[in-house]
């Protein structure tokens, strides 16, 4: 079985200020406010001093993660785009949904999909589809 490979970015789009603690909690799968708590608590517990020269070095050399994803479509072919998948988390500090929402989701999807064959099934059923194969058949 195979990893993925993942970078550590900078999250713009989900930081306070930089984005630092963001990338780090979507490095390791966790939540974003434990990151935050255990930095400010650093901060505020004795470490300050390495904390912030640690956040201002790492805003510094961390590239954003909109500009590395921008940087990869424009390099790499354009795929479909394809349904979100459901990161179910089994612990309170990894990330993702719970369990119940999870679930939620998928009867979602499920239905959508749902209702979707049964157009289709509709459709290939009716007469005018038949109709319409006849005269395409000409």
């Amino acid at each position: 079985m195979t990893k993925i490979k993942r970078e550590l970015l900078r999250d713009d789009a989900n930081g306070k200020i930089a984005g630092v603690c963001a990338g780090i909690a979507d490095y390791f799968g966790w939540e974003l406010w434990l990151v935050r708590i255990i930095t400010v608590s650093a901060f505020f517990l004795g470490a300050g001093g390495l904390v912030l020269v640690l956040y201002i070095a790492a805003w510094v050399v961390l590239e954003k993660k909109s500009k590395a994803a921008f940087r990869a479509t424009t390099t790499a072919d354009l795929s479909p785009a394809t349904e979100k998948v459901v990161e179910v988390k089994t612990r309170l500090w990894q990330r993702g949904e719970a369990p119940k929402d999870a679930l939620q989701h998928l009867t979602n999807q499920f239905n959508g999909l749902e209702l979707r064959l049964r157009d289709l099934e509709r459709h290939v059923t009716s007469a005018k589809f038949q109709l319409n194969r006849e005269f395409n058949s000409l």
